[in-house]
């Protein structure tokens, strides 16, 4: 291998490690909540932020800038507050239909936006379809920190988060305060989506989330061997998916979500000829 091309790498492969951290756990519980496409949701209120500081912004600073950041961040708070007050078994509307209602109205508010700052058109292109070749080393450490704080949290307050992943209903009739672990749940999810979205886009995102959880729960029940397979294959795909793209000269962001593609069918299959061994055997 040119080890140009190593180095060249090295800070992308490093953030896409990272992102794999982060994400490969949260979509466990996005899993586990029947909620897949929040992440979607979430990152496309995060570019409507992102959008609207830009056309406010005076001389601004492209899509680095912190009114843009805290704009995005503001309003996947909003959007963590409208899904966790909905989020309830006695609720009449489920909340993947408010979690798609809030995806489309974000998007075409979006459109509406970018239509209005046509010069900033390229900076909320990057946040749709990433460009994380084009990472820094300062972010990858800025990045590392915020999402070592983040998984420090879940981690101390794991037993809440899991309760109502796992069992929602039963958290709810032991008394804890679900409305409020959801919203904190959605908000440190808001972080990691401000911060994602800006490195490696929102489709590219989407993937690190849902497809390292399923492809854990392909082959495991338990939370530690899904996280393990997720991670395991995630970092496969990154690595796999930056070398394909550099050496064809393809778009890095949407190879690695084809990457994703191709080895989640490459374990299913797999799968099925295990689950067929067994039988047989």
């Amino acid at each position: 291998m040119d080890w140009t091309i190593v180095s060249f790498l090295a800070a992308p492969f490093a953030a896409s490690l990272i992102l794999t951290g982060i994400h490969a756990y949260l979509g466990v519980h996005v899993v586990e909540r029947g909620v897949i496409f929040v992440d979607l949701s979430l990152a496309q209120i995060a570019v409507l932020g992102a959008t609207l500081a830009l056309m406010v912004e005076a001389g601004g600073h492209g899509e680095h800038s912190l009114l843009v950041y805290w704009m995005s961040l503001g309003f996947t708070f909003v959007g963590a507050a409208v899904f966790a007050t909905v989020r309830t078994h006695r609720s009449r509307i489920p909340q993947e239909a408010i979690i798609g209602i809030c995806y489309a109205v974000a998007s075409a508010a979006s459109i509406l936006a970018m239509s209005k700052a046509p010069s900033e058109s390229e900076h909320l292109k990057d946040m749709l379809v990433g460009n994380i070749l084009a990472v820094s080393w300062e972010q990858v450490f800025k990045t590392a920190v915020l999402y070592a704080a983040v998984g420090a949290f879940h981690y101390i307050f794991r037993k809440q988060f899991l309760a109502i992943s796992m069992d929602h209903e039963h958290a709810e009739r032991t008394g804890l305060n679900v409305r409020w672990w959801d919203f904190l749940f959605y908000a440190s999810f808001g972080f990691v989506v401000t911060s994602s979205v800006s490195i490696a886009g929102v489709l590219l995102v989407f993937c690190y989330l849902i497809v390292p959880s399923v492809a854990g729960m392909l082959f495991a029940r338990r939370i530690g061997p899904r996280l393990a397979i997720g991670w395991a294959m995630a970092t496969v795909v990154s690595g796999l998916g930056m070398y394909f793209s550099v050496i064809f000269d393809l778009p890095t962001g949407a190879t690695i979500v084809c990457t994703f593609g191709l080895i989640l069918v490459l374990l299913g299959l797999a799968r099925v000829l295990l689950v067929r061994g067994q039988k047989q055997a």
